[in-house]
């Protein structure tokens, strides 16, 4: 957009302007979703992806959001983005934290014990950023203090940035969340229906809710109607045995398994 803005007010500009991106190999372009409301910027954006079309070009652009939600680009702009291969990016999970944690501390030529490694990447659910800040300064207290990275060397030195990565998360949550996934109301989850396609879902909401909120059993039982405590032990031990099973469950379009399902609602939630 400055460029092009640059290239209008310098009068003879526009030609080299086009030229430059519109003899490209590779035009890839990060949050096209700021292109909103810049109409002149649009109209040129717009020509310049058919001009590189015809030609057999490469064209890559990366928003915030999926191309349906991105109306305020105009309709022209969005069938040519769906008219590609869309891919979404969901939140790097547990072993790619990992991963991203062992490459930083590599890099650094920190030595971080896997076990601490492996306490980082379940505790910090945020993107490389927030990871390689978390090292930055892991690596920066360990020389300043001329201390040995441990796990509680990394739980004091790291304290305040826990705290505030930890997501608080309720019952109604964990529910609508759940229900949300399995193409049921909130009501179904808290009634007395025991059948498997209520029950089902009902015992991954109450194993969620042990995993990520502090309810107690009797609580958790109290709000998804049951009446003894119980109902949850089981639910715990019936989704455990799952997970290791493999076990699918269908869902409204299709079925998926329970990791899967448990990964989707973790999403939804931001807790994985």
């Amino acid at each position: 957009t400055t460029h092009f803005v640059e290239a209008i007010k310098g009068g003879t500009g526009l030609p080299s302007f086009r030229r430059k991106y519109r003899e490209l190999d590779l035009l890839l372009i990060d949050d096209v979703q700021f292109f909103a409301g810049k109409q002149s910027t649009l109209v040129e954006v717009l020509y310049t992806i058919d001009t590189l079309l015809r030609e057999g070009r490469q064209l890559i652009f990366a928003a915030d959001r999926p191309p349906s939600e991105l109306r305020p680009l105009g309709p022209e702009i969005i069938t040519r983005l769906t008219g590609g291969l869309v891919c979404g990016i969901q939140a790097a999970d547990y072993a790619t934290r990992l991963s991203i944690l062992r490459g930083l501390a590599g890099k650094k030529s920190l030595p971080v014990p896997e076990e601490v490694l492996a306490y980082l990447a379940a505790q910090l659910p945020g993107d490389a950023r927030q990871l390689a800040g978390a090292m930055h300064r892991l690596a920066a207290a360990a020389y300043a203090y001329e201390a040995t990275i441990n796990l509680e060397f990394v739980q004091h030195t790291l304290a305040d940035l826990m705290q505030a990565t930890r997501r608080a998360v309720r019952l109604p949550e964990i529910a609508g969340a759940v229900a949300n996934l399995f193409g049921l109301e909130t009501e179904q989850m808290q009634s007395g229906g025991k059948s498997p396609a209520v029950s089902h879902p009902r015992m991954l909401a109450m194993w969620l809710a042990r995993k990520y909120t502090r309810s107690a059993y009797s609580e958790i039982s109290r709000y998804f109607g049951r009446k003894s405590h119980s109902t949850v032990l089981s639910a715990e031990d019936k989704v455990g045995e799952w997970l290791a099973s493999g076990k699918t469950l269908p869902l409204p379009h299709g079925q998926c398994t329970v990791e899967e399902a448990l990964r989707r609602v973790e999403a939804q939630l931001r807790l994985g």
